[in-house]
């Protein structure tokens, strides 16, 4: 409003990462057995060293600009000194040190294979080797430019990640996890197993402010674990089923772990499209793990809390209003004024300090006294906490984004995405599902030493694209939200992974139980959200992409609710008594027909009709614009065939080429075979990426008026009834029995 102070871009990111390396120096010691010690003085030397190599780019950018990444030399006593690049490369070192301290050494350990990578790119294996980097130029686009260091990744933690973690801070610090965890117990404590139920609604309610699955842990785990434990569960399930309620916190709307900013930006799309593609994958997780909880104490036993436990819903939720007013200021800027989400969160953090400092104002009118200016005093400094909270819990995520950003500018430097495709079509043969599940191995074990946002980055630069374009060679049209979210998931899943499953070690803290176990027994609870992005990597409108309505949306929601509570009554073995092999089998068809309707239908009624490449060429297929036509294509490269699928629609009269309403033309070659001869320049087979010899072996016509993939619905529908009454009535039967033995003892 006043035009003073206004800090944008590159140089505002310059003074995010000066803090975070300040910070980072001063709270992580270069030994964890140091912690407890004063800040030695070479700390302090190497944080004031680290914030100024940052610093230097919000002082110096308008040379940096003006001089096109022509680096500043100094000339002393006849010697010529590369300032900038000695800055840079210093710059450079200290983040990565502090990296190290922070999250640990892998991390550092990708980042200087990626800086290696950059510098030798000429003596790599051919299929990823470049004409290499020199020093000066590499230490000039990592740290002096805004492409790296302080490109996208760090841009999205300065305009929307600090923002919300700030949020989420001061919302702990005014009690809200612990309102939060009262109203699980409340809502759900009286119910069977009722406690595990309480840690799973509390976890995914912090998770939707705090997006860390161990910090998630330590908040909710330190109440909820001994409670379970109470009742009768056992000590490895009672740390799993926490953690695995934790890490999916992550993926709640909406931080989501940070990720949902990075996401948006790397895609291109709003964050509130980031968001309503989450919104179904994260509830039914969410809602599946509730029902797993319901089938393990239907399994021991366990019955709910005694009334005089649990504390009473409505005084509870009424106790707490204040603490939902920003949640909903937040979501009604977001969804219904369509501000972005750092003006909506800026106005959130205005109303919750407003309600910080009220509070205990309100609660000294309540009980009578008149202290007032004492009470303003503990709200202000409850506020001062609540910040000071947030700028701690922001050092390792600023130290990730930026390092981080070392691996996104080698990439882009370099043209290594481009060199990938073909390495990962060759290892893959062509094969994305294949692909796909390399793809997942990789965000897990990557996982295992990375925070899930750094992960998230990492796996992101270098395989979305070769998904999007393997897939495509494929047949499958593969959104590239839906490719970013499976890196997503399947990287969170590394948290409950054995053997690092950070996240199990802090519940087995508190369990007391075997870290190993609990993280092993996570994991198979976890295996619910494994499933889910492999469903929307092929059916899409799990994502709600491509639903127009909101009937079709609560038909998707309810379908695909239905279809993760069969999986977990799958991989648990239980619906309402232990399953029958049969039964296990019907499920698996019902999984199927309810998450990938298409799977079923295209067997039925196939959507492509392959025709005869003689008949194309001679002109014999008739031919109307929008008609969709498939061309599966080999083509040879230096380190193999490579196989692709282009899928051409025909234009309308008037943009009819001369080599045929596709734009191309096919002639026959050595031993039959069918190549591009030419095609027209602007034609769809030119715009689509055909080129000169490619070897055409089969082409497809799509079939219209085909019935809708919907109609499989009720067949599976059916078969889970079935299946329900089967184990109703052995439930009965085994209730009576159970009646009958109790009455004769």
């Amino acid at each position: 409003m006043l035009g003073v102070a206004i800090i944008t871009d590159v140089p505002a990111r310059a003074v995010h990462l000066a803090f975070g390396l300040l910070l980072a120096f001063l709270i992580f010691p270069a030994r964890a057995a140091d912690r407890e010690r004063r800040i030695p003085w070479y700390d302090i030397l190497l944080a004031v060293l680290a914030a100024s190599t940052a610093l230097y780019l919000f002082l110096g950018y308008e040379g940096l600009v003006l001089r096109q990444g022509i680096l500043l030399e100094w000339q002393i006593g006849g010697l010529t000194v590369p300032v900038e690049a000695i800055l840079g490369g210093v710059g450079i070192l200290l983040l990565l040190e502090a990296t190290r301290r922070a999250i640990g050494i892998p991390l550092v350990i990708v980042c200087a294979v990626f800086m290696v990578f950059s510098v030798f790119g000429q003596q790599m294996p051919e299929v990823i080797s470049h004409k290499g980097v020199s020093l000066e130029r590499l230490i000039g686009y990592q740290w002096l430019g805004g492409e790296a260091v302080f490109g996208i990744p760090i841009s999205v933690s300065v305009n929307f990640v600090f923002l919300f973690v700030f949020f989420g801070a001061l919302l702990e610090r005014a009690g809200a996890g612990q309102y939060f965890l009262d109203l699980a117990f409340a809502l759900v404590g009286r119910m069977r197993g009722g406690p595990a139920k309480a840690a799973i609604l509390a976890s995914g309610m912090t998770g939707m402010v705090s997006g860390s699955s161990i910090a998630n842990v330590v908040t909710t785990g330190t109440f909820t674990i001994p409670v379970m434990r109470k009742i009768g569960m056992p000590a490895v399930k009672a740390g799993a089923i926490e953690v695995a309620a934790s890490t999916n916190g992550q993926l709640m709307p909406p931080i989501m772990g940070a990720a949902a900013f990075v996401i948006a930006e790397f895609v291109g799309i709003s964050y509130l499209e980031v968001i309503k593609a989450a919104f179904i994958p994260a509830v039914i997780s969410y809602i599946a793990l509730l029902y797993i909880s319901h089938l393990e104490a239907l399994k021991l036993g366990l019955r709910g809390l005694p009334r005089a436990d649990i504390p009473h819903l409505g005084r509870t939720f009424r106790s707490g209003l204040h603490y939902l007013a920003p949640l909903v200021i937040l979501v009604y800027l977001l969804i219904v004024e369509r501000w972005s989400a750092a003006t909506a969160v800026f106005y959130s953090i205005l109303a919750l300090f407003a309600i910080i400092l009220v509070r205990p104002i309100v609660h000294e009118a309540r009980s009578g006294g008149s202290a007032f200016l004492p009470a303003l005093r503990r709200g202000f400094e409850d506020c001062v906490a609540g910040m000071i909270a947030g700028a701690r819990n922001m050092v390792g995520i600023a130290v990730v984004v930026a390092a981080a950003g070392i691996i996104v500018g080698a990439v882009s430097s370099t043209g290594l995405s481009n060199s990938l495709i073909g390495v990962m079509e060759a290892i893959a043969g062509g094969n994305v599902y294949i692909l796909l599940g390399l793809t997942a191995v990789l965000c897990i074990l990557l996982g295992m030493g990375l925070p899930t946002t750094a992960n998230y980055l990492v796996v992101a630069s270098l395989l979305a694209g070769v998904l999007v374009e393997l897939g495509s060679a494929a047949g499958l049209v593969l959104p590239i939200i839906a490719v970013h979210l499976y890196v997503l998931f399947f990287g969170l899943l590394a948290d409950s992974t054995p053997p690092v499953c950070l996240a199990a070690f802090a519940a087995s803290a508190i369990s007391r139980a075997s870290p190993l176990r609990t993280g092993v027994q996570s994991f198979l609870y976890d295996i619910r959200t494994a499933i889910l992005p492999v469903v929307f990597i092929f059916n899409p409108t799990l994502l709600l992409i491509g639903v127009e309505s909101i009937w079709h949306a609560i038909l998707i929601f309810v379908v695909s609710l239905l279809a993760i509570l069969s999986f977990s009554s799958l991989t648990q073995n239980w619906m309402l008594v232990r399953n029958r092999l049969w039964e296990s089998l019907v499920l698996v068809v019902v999984i199927v027909a309810l998450f990938r309707p298409s799977l079923f239908m295209d067997r039925l009624y196939p959507p492509f009709d392959e025709v005869e490449i003689e008949r194309f060429v001679a002109g014999e297929i008739q031919i109307e614009p929008g008609d969709v036509m498939r061309f599966h294509v080999v083509r040879e490269t230096l380190y193999g065939d490579r196989f692709k699928l282009f899928t051409l629609t025909a234009p309308e009269p008037s943009r009819l080429q001369t080599q045929g309403p596709f734009g191309l033309t096919l002639a026959e070659g050595e031993g039959g075979r069918w190549v591009v001869d030419s095609f027209a320049f602007g034609g769809a087979a030119e715009q689509a990426g055909v080129e000169f010899n490619d070897i055409v072996t089969a082409v497809d016509r799509k079939l219209d008026g085909l019935p809708p993939k919907e109609l499989v619905y009720p067949f599976g529908l059916a078969l889970l009834a079935l299946v329900f009454v089967s184990q109703r009535r052995r439930s009965r039967l085994e209730a009576a029995a159970d009646a009958e033995a109790e009455g004769a003892r």
